[in-house]
């Protein structure tokens, strides 16, 4: 498989189809999704929105503390190539971060951070009221996704259902916006990096420089999708899960070629499917050979989680060279 493939997960030959994918490179792009028609468009809309304004309405929007993946966090202020090691400049987006909408921390009292409280911004008018409305789209589309999972996985159809009723997925919308000053050396829009969950579902907008995936060849190559459709990759819990027999593929989000135009704005909506917090992680038995063992030790999701995020955080001062413009 030499790119990325498009597959309609409502069509007879998606099981197939998606366990090839998953099993070749663990990217695929999806049709036939079933999001409510306009959310996502309203969606990066109000982003958008809530993006430019006022740096006070902004601040106002940010987490108690800054390791919690809620509300706002700013230009350069996270860093995900050190999740592989890498020593890079931080990463040149800005985010808004939503966690669960049901409130789990009753069951998992020593997870606050997992089940913190959303952060939800009164301005601008709609942008919280839309991003809970597409948390529920994404909700409802990963329970769907992971039925097609289980299947190609020769598993019964509900086999992870069990072990997401409480989860603690995380939706965020990024904004890459034109630059005033040149990045640093090596300092990309988002640095190499695998996603920490089961998988991610992306939507993105169009504009230059973009996700790019590592294929088997080690070659870099662009992942794009059309307007109705939307990126499915696995993370690193899912090739636990399936002792690697299902790839975590590394990716990234390039600088485009002139980063102070307007033309080189771009925004995404990841949402991050992690399950329950106390989900054990250990090798699905259609994964296992006879006579072999799991290449993983058996961990929780909210284990597996917290050093992946932690790992993440960036140290030290923010730079002054990567200034965005509104």
């Amino acid at each position: 498989m030499d790119r990325v493939p498009v597959i309609d997960i409502s069509s007879p030959s998606a099981i197939s189809r998606v366990r090839e994918a998953c099993e070749a490179i663990g990217f695929l792009i999806v049709s036939g999704h079933g999001l409510p028609e306009g959310l996502l468009p309203r969606a990066f809309a109000e982003s958008l929105a809530f993006f430019q304004a006022d740096d006070e309405v902004k601040r106002a929007a940010a987490p108690p503390v800054p390791r919690l993946q809620r509300g706002y966090h700013g230009l350069a202020t996270r860093n995900l190539g050190k999740t592989l090691g890498l020593d890079l400049p931080p990463d040149l987006r800005e985010s808004f971060f939503l966690g669960p909408i049901d409130d789990h921390r009753a069951r998992f009292p020593n997870a606050g951070d997992s089940y913190a409280l959303n952060v939800l911004p009164e301005k601008p008018a709609g942008f919280t009221e839309t991003m809970v409305a597409l948390y529920r789209g994404f909700e409802e589309l990963s329970d769907r996704l992971l039925r097609v999972f289980a299947l190609a996985l020769g598993l019964r159809e509900d086999w992870f259902a069990d072990k997401t009723r409480r989860h603690f997925s995380v939706m965020s919308s990024h904004h890459y916006p034109p630059l005033r000053e040149p990045p640093l050396p090596g300092q990309l829009r988002t640095g190499p990096h695998t996603d920490f969950g089961a998988m991610t579902i992306l939507a993105m907008t169009g504009g230059q420089g973009g996700l790019e995936v590592r294929m088997p060849s080690g070659d870099w190559s662009p992942v794009t999708a059309g307007s109705d459709e939307l990126v499915i990759n696995l993370g690193d819990m899912m090739a636990r899960w399936t002792n690697g027999k299902w790839a975590s593929t590394v990716h990234r989000v390039v600088n485009p070629p002139a980063i102070d135009l307007a033309a080189s704005r771009r925004q995404s909506i990841g949402y991050f499917m992690h399950p329950d917090y106390d989900a054990p992680i250990r090798c699905i038995p259609t994964c296992l050979a006879p006579g072999t063992t799991a290449l993983y030790p058996e961990i929780s999701a909210g284990e597996h989680i917290r050093a992946k995020i932690e790992a993440s955080h960036k140290t030290g001062s923010v730079s002054d060279r990567a200034i965005a413009l509104n």
